[in-house]
C-alpha cells in the first residue's frame, strides 16, 4: 500500500449494498428462531419478542408494568438475586414495551450464555410480580410522569398522538396518575399467563454463534407453551380529532413552545412509503435537510428541527417536531409551511437531490455495520409483515427517484390542510 496516494472518493450510491441473510429454525413447540451469523466479537444478542404491547391490555399500564416487573421476582428468585445473576457475569438484561409487541433481550459474551438462558427460562414461565415491586414501580412511574408533565415537549408528544389517533387507540392513549394507582398484581399475572406463557413469541438471535446454542434454546424455551406468530394484528379504527389547530399553555415560565405538526399516513406497505421517506429526508430527515437550513441555520428560531415517519405497523404519521422560543413559535410554523411550499412548487436541483441519496445510502451502510443493525433491519422488516425484497426495493428507490416524483409526492402529501398543528407553551 503507498500510503502517499490518497485512495479513490467513491459515492455511496456506486456501492452494491446486501443484507445478509439470516437462518431460520424452528424450536421443538414451533417457536420460529431468527439468526444472524456474523462479527469478529465474541457477543450476542438475543431477543423474546412476545405480542404483548399495549395493544392487548384491557386496563391502561397493564403491558408497560407486566413487562418491566419480569426482572423483578420469580418463583425461586428475588429481584435482587436475578439483577445479581446478570450482573454478575457482565450480562445485560433489557425490557421494553411498544404498541403491539413486547421485547425481553439479552447482551452477553458467549461463553457465559449457558449460565443465562436458565434465568430467563425462569422469567418468562415463573415470574411472580410481588407485591412490594409492584408498589415500587407504581410509586417511581408516578414520580416521573410528574417530572415530565412539566415538560412542554412531553406534554406534545401526548397529545400530538391523541390528536392522530384517538385517545383510546393503542398509538394515542397514555396513562394518567390514577392508571398507575389502578394497577393490580393478580390482573399482571393475567396478562403475563396470556400474553407470555401462553402468548405468541419469535426469537431473534444476533452475534458471533457459539456452537451449541440451537440445542441450548431447545433446551430452554421448547417446553414454553407460546406458539409461533402470524406477524398479523387486529386492526383498531382510529379517531383523528376533527379540530386541526391546538395551543396549550402548561407552564407559565417556560421561555420555549413545543412545536408538533402531523399528518396521518399509510404504513410500510404503501407504495408511496419509500418514496416519501426521500423528501422526507430532503425535507427535515437530516441535519443538512430544508427546515434545518431556513429555521436553525438562517431565521435562529430553534436548536434544531427534524421531520420523520413514525414506525407504526398499523399505520404512520408524517410528523414535523421542534421546540422554539415563544415569542417566534408562529413564524417557525409559517417557515415550515413556507418550506413545504417550495417543495409543492419547484423541483429539487440535481445537486442536492444527489446530497440526499448520498446521505441516505452512507446511513444504510452505517446501519450494515455488525450483527445487531442487520438483524435490527431483518426484525423491522419481519414484524411489519413485509417481505425480503422491501430492503433492495428501497435502495432502488434512493437511488431512482426523480425530482418530478418528489414534486408530485410533496403536492400530495405536503399541504397545510392535511397537518394537525400544536403548540405547547
Amino acid at each position: 500500500m503507498n500510503r502517499s496516494l490518497a485512495p479513490e472518493i467513491k459515492s455511496p450510491t456506486e456501492y452494491q449494498l446486501k443484507l445478509q441473510p439470516y437462518e431460520l429454525f424452528s424450536l421443538d413447540n414451533g417457536i420460529p428462531v431468527y439468526m444472524v451469523n456474523a462479527g469478529t466479537q465474541e457477543v450476542l444478542q438475543i431477543e423474546f419478542v412476545f405480542y404483548a404491547g399495549n395493544s392487548h391490555e384491557s386496563n391502561k399500564g397493564i403491558a408497560a408494568a407486566t413487562n418491566f416487573l419480569l426482572k423483578n421476582g420469580t418463583l425461586s428468585k428475588t429481584a435482587l438475586q436475578i439483577n445479581e445473576g446478570f450482573e454478575y457475569y457482565g450480562a445485560y438484561c433489557n425490557r421494553s414495551c411498544y404498541n403491539e409487541t413486547a421485547v425481553l433481550s439479552l447482551h452477553t459474551i458467549n461463553k457465559h450464555v449457558d449460565k443465562l438462558l436458565p434465568l430467563l427460562s425462569e422469567m418468562l414461565t415463573e415470574s411472580t410480580f410481588p407485591e412490594a415491586e409492584l408498589e415500587i414501580y407504581k410509586t417511581n412511574a408516578k414520580q416521573r410522569l410528574a417530572v415530565n408533565l412539566k415538560k412542554c415537549e412531553f406534554v406534545a408528544g401526548r397529545l400530538i398522538d391523541v390528536y392522530l389517533y384517538g385517545q383510546e387507540h393503542p398509538y394515542g392513549k397514555y396513562s394518567e396518575s390514577s392508571d398507575y394507582d389502578n394497577l393490580d398484581a393478580s390482573a399482571l399475572r393475567e396478562f403475563y399467563k396470556k400474553n407470555y406463557v401462553n402468548g405468541r413469541l419469535a426469537i431473534f438471535v444476533s452475534g458471533l454463534i457459539p456452537s451449541g446454542l440451537k440445542q441450548m434454546l431447545n433446551t430452554h424455551f421448547a417446553k414454553m407453551s407460546c406458539t409461533a406468530p402470524d406477524f398479523t394484528n387486529q386492526y383498531i379504527p382510529t379517531a383523528p380529532a376533527i379540530e386541526k389547530k391546538f395551543r396549550i399553555q402548561n407552564d407559565p415560565t417556560a421561555v420555549q413552545g413545543a412545536i408538533r405538526i402531523a399528518s396521518p399516513f399509510p404504513n410500510r406497505h404503501h407504495p408511496d412509503f419509500k418514496k416519501v421517506m426521500v423528501l422526507n429526508t430532503l425535507f427535515g430527515g437530516f441535519f443538512g435537510s430544508r427546515l434545518m437550513a431556513n429555521i436553525r441555520e438562517d431565521k435562529g428560531y430553534t436548536y434544531g428541527i427534524y421531520s420523520y415517519l413514525q414506525n407504526h405497523i398499523q399505520e404512520s404519521s408524517w410528523m414535523i417536531s421542534t421546540e422554539a422560543g415563544k415569542d417566534v413559535c408562529e413564524k417557525a410554523i409559517e417557515e415550515i409551511y413556507q418550506e413545504m411550499k417550495l417543495l409543492r412548487d419547484e423541483k429539487v436541483d440535481q445537486e442536492e437531490l444527489d446530497l440526499v441519496r448520498n446521505y441516505m445510502i452512507g446511513s444504510i451502510l452505517g446501519d450494515l455495520d455488525g450483527p445487531f443493525h442487520i438483524m435490527a433491519k431483518w426484525k423491522n422488516i419481519i414484524l411489519n409483515g413485509l417481505d425480503q425484497k422491501y430492503f433492495h426495493e428501497s435502495v432502488e428507490v434512493i437511488k431512482t427517484i426523480s425530482a418530478t416524483e418528489l414534486q408530485e409526492l410533496a403536492n400530495k402529501y405536503l399541504r397545510p390542510d392535511r397537518f394537525y398543528e400544536l403548540v405547547v407553551y
